[in-house]
């Protein structure tokens, strides 16, 4: 029997208007499929222990606000060689106006250190997901595909390397930031260095039950499980998870 050193993998999945019960199980049903991988998890980011002991780092978050030290540590983490897997919301902070959902640049080196910030969405509807990047092994044999699920209309910051895209012109209703005329690529799927490191962002993921919209309303009518009810999705999970522990084969 050959012997190997566990990965260590730090889970942060927390926050507002989004199912986290259902995308905690989902995520922790996925790292468990590899016996290597074990597993801390949190709500936020305040374990710096746990993050700075982690070999990769992987997140489900929405409106989850790190503070300035947490937002530096991230920073220093990557940059010293880890490799962070980002999913759905982890670049969004939410502020809810009588105007609409504002998305405050109140997370800059967050920011940075994703690549990106969400700042709207058009409503919830099919769109199709592009491969920008056919040759890269994250998405090789992929084909287009389409899902239900939130395009994130984001600020990007630095280069990245985008792998999946959608398209979109128009308007993001119930948001400050509503008006998206500009013909340009959405990134849904990217690669970020920084220093040493990298980060693996895709933005789809969306999930929501009955009770997942309070204090905005006190029961949503449905329960929506959008990009997780997709094959394709759920082999760029796969193959995220294997990005992030450095498995040779991302198959």
């Amino acid at each position: 029997m050959t012997l190997t050193s566990p990965i260590r993998a730090h889970l942060v999945c927390g926050g507002r208007f989004h199912d986290f019960d259902y995308a905690r199980l989902q995520i922790l049903r996925l790292l468990a499929d590899d016996e290597r991988i074990r597993t801390t998890v949190s709500g936020d980011y305040s374990d710096l222990c746990s993050i700075r002991a982690a070999d990769c780092l992987i997140t489900y978050t929405c409106d989850v606000r790190p503070t300035a030290a947490e937002q530096e540590e991230l920073a220093r983490w990557v940059s010293s060689g880890g490799r962070w897997f980002a999913l759905h919301g982890t670049n969004a902070a939410l502020d809810l106006t009588p105007q609409g959902v504002s998305a405050p640049r109140v997370i800059p080196v967050l920011a940075e250190t994703l690549g990106s910030q969400f700042v709207a969405h058009p409503p919830i509807a099919p769109y199709e997901v592009r491969v920008t990047r056919p040759d890269h092994p994250l998405v090789a044999g992929l084909s287009s595909f389409e899902t239900t699920d939130e395009l994130y209309l984001s600020e990007l910051h630095g280069e990245l390397k985008v792998l999946l895209h959608a398209e979109f012109t128009g308007e993001a209703t119930g948001f400050i930031e509503s008006s998206w005329p500009d013909p340009l690529m959405r990134p849904v799927m990217y690669l970020h260095g920084v220093g040493e490191g990298e980060v693996l962002y895709l933005t789809l993921g969306h999930c929501r039950g009955h009770y997942d919209m309070i204090p905005a309303m006190d029961y949503w009518p449905t329960v929506d499980r959008g990009s997780w009810e997709s094959k394709s999705f759920r082999t760029l999970l796969h193959r995220g998870v294997r990005w992030m522990t450095r498995s040779e084969e991302l198959s």
